[in-house]
């Protein structure tokens, strides 16, 4: 398997080494170079870093600045290990679906914590036939008296073993005579359907360790461990800014007016990545409502909407710099989607800028948004896995595509419909696919973003 955005032939960029102190440097000395640069060329190209050619709406050394696809991930994820540690707490098990454990799940109890009865039936003492008592034993109840031998008595699932019990013989292997006694129809094992005490665990036992994803079936452990509560790393709080004068909440586009596609989109894909939205705020083309938003956010991740190229109304890259936030990725060599850009505000709290575009937007989401969340809430990397592409797709001659697909079979087909500004591909779409600088070609094996709808997955299932 090759790592995302490379070839199978060409190596793969080492990331293991890199920090975020190196991705400081590489954005400061890009910067640098990018006042360098900007030389023209005849053919409607402008050139880049040593003379090659860069293709039309690159900005002068874009391609030298921005970062690469994997790279860029790695650095979303390792800036979350940076900051000031989250405390880990304490929740009800109602609350707790979906985060992880932070601290180990020890038995409280021995489970079971008494011999219960497997099946029901009857619970017998002694060689058969047995006298049947006349009062049954149910699930719930106290200690029952003690069988003699030669005794039986209706037993239920559940319901705890009375003393000196040799096994429970199952309703349907047993038969009662006209004189009331019963007998087995089949041979009778000593301890048959018998749960001893302790018999999954002894109290004090390890039941699940630190970094446990609390499933529903943990969560059902935990209860029966004799849990109300467990002690999980919290949800990453994110809240997002829909930047721009142009966008209307309702109704149909008109006079030079578009729809808000982000502010419906973001907030439930933020939660289905595992983030507790605590707001969503609409900040106008204005310098000043945007560093106050950002500055008056107590937010772990602040996701803001447009504005991170270098237009006349892009204040996002002004507003960073007056605050004093460090750039940790500035561009992405992506498409669609690389004027996205990721900044440290404060230890404990980073910006993901994405582009304003929505296709381009989700490239954002998931390129930078994703891996920060994951490694906020302690959730393990999903392993990447590959699938062949049912027909070629065409590459950009830089950057990594992602290009919205549907799985068929043990294929992945490519969408139409897969422009920055174009949704109808991801609506339908499984998951992306990674597709390489220089294309892809049909039944070439492609890495797969899965999309967590898609996959039943966590955050959806559990949000």
């Amino acid at each position: 398997m090759t790592a995302p955005g490379t070839r199978a032939d060409a190596p793969a960029e080492d990331t293991d080494d890199l920090d975020v102190e190196e991705a400081l440097a590489l954005v400061r000395e890009a910067h640098r170079e990018t006042r360098d640069d900007g030389n023209g060329t005849d053919d409607g190209t402008r050139q880049g870093p040593a003379g090659s050619p860069q293709a039309p709406g690159d900005r002068p050394g874009e391609r030298h600045r921005a970062t690469p696809w994997p790279r860029a991930r790695e650095i979303a994820a390792r800036a979350a290990r940076s900051g000031k540690r989250r405390a880990p707490v304490t929740v009800p098990l109602a609350d707790a679906l979906g985060l992880v454990l932070a601290a180990p799940l020890d038995a409280l109890t021995d489970l079971p914590s008494f011999d219960t009865s497997a099946m029901d039936g009857w619970a017998v003492a002694g060689p058969g036939p047995w006298q049947v008592r006349e009062k049954g034993v149910l699930a719930g109840h106290a200690q029952p008296e003690q069988l003699t031998d030669g005794e039986a008595v209706r037993i239920a699932t559940g319901a705890r073993i009375p003393d000196d019990t040799t096994a429970v013989l199952r309703t349907e292997h047993g038969r009662i005579d006209t004189q009331g006694r019963l007998h087995t129809t089949r041979e009778m094992l000593h301890g048959q359907d018998i749960r001893p005490r302790g018999q999954e665990c002894r109290s004090g036992d390890q039941l699940l360790p630190v970094g446990t994803l609390a499933t529903p079936a943990v969560l059902g452990l935990a209860a029966a461990a004799g849990y109300d509560t467990v002690t999980v790393v919290p949800r990453p709080r994110a809240e997002v800014l829909v930047l721009g004068d142009e966008l209307l909440t309702e109704g149909l586009p008109h006079d030079g007016l578009i729809r808000d596609a982000l502010g419906p989109m973001l907030p439930p894909w933020l939660r289905a990545l595992g983030a507790d939205v605590i707001a969503v705020r609409r900040v106008g083309d204005d310098a000043k409502a945007l560093r106050k938003a950002v500055t008056g956010s107590d937010a772990d991740l602040i996701v803001t909407t447009g504005g991170t190229a270098a237009g006349p109304v892009d204040h996002v890259h002004p507003t960073l710099e007056r605050i004093g936030a460090e750039l940790l990725v500035d561009g992405v060599k992506v498409r669609p989607g690389h004027p996205m850009l990721l900044a440290r505000i404060q230890d404990h709290q980073h910006l993901v800028g994405l582009p304003g575009n929505p296709l381009a937007a989700v490239s954002g989401l998931l390129t930078l948004a994703e891996p920060l969340l994951r490694t906020l809430a302690a959730h393990p990397a999903p392993e990447p896995y590959t699938l062949p592409l049912r027909e070629a797709v065409q590459g950009h001659p830089h950057d990594t595509r992602l290009i919205p697909v549907v799985l068929r079979g043990d294929h992945a087909l490519p969408l139409h419909y897969n422009g920055p500004a174009m949704l109808r591909g991801i609506a339908a779409a499984d998951a992306l696919a990674v597709v390489p600088p220089g294309g892809a070609r049909q039944g070439e094996e492609t890495e797969l973003l899965d999309l967590p709808w898609a996959t039943a997955g966590i955050g959806v299932c559990f949000t």
